[in-house]
């Protein structure tokens, strides 16, 4: 992973999301180049094994925080330590933390 020219789009895009901002699916399948392909983004990351890149910074259309592997609790305890506040599964001021396109 990445095979495809999206897919390393998509990942160049996480890796620019900077601490403490998200960015939703779609906000990501925009900025690589694919306005529209949510669904798309989420399988890469899904499938993607790179470590050390900001997964947990990519969170679910009106700020809720979405999935995580497994751990959905894990992915607010990091948007949290990054000083994003998380209440019921949504960020809290989410227009304000998000970078979009």
């Amino acid at each position: 992973m990445p095979a495809t020219e999206f897919s390393r789009r998509v990942l160049r895009v996480l890796r620019r999301i900077p601490a403490g901002r998200v960015a939703t699916y779609g906000d990501v399948a925009a900025l690589a180049g694919r306005p529209g392909a949510a669904r798309a983004v989420g399988q890469i990351m899904r499938r993607a094994d790179e470590p050390g890149l900001p997964y947990h910074r990519v969170v679910a259309a009106g700020g809720r925080i979405g999935g995580f592997g497994r751990s959905p609790q894990l992915k607010a305890q990091l948007l949290t330590a990054e000083g994003l506040v998380v209440r019921r599964g949504r960020i809290l001021e989410f227009r304000r933390v998000r970078l979009s396109p």
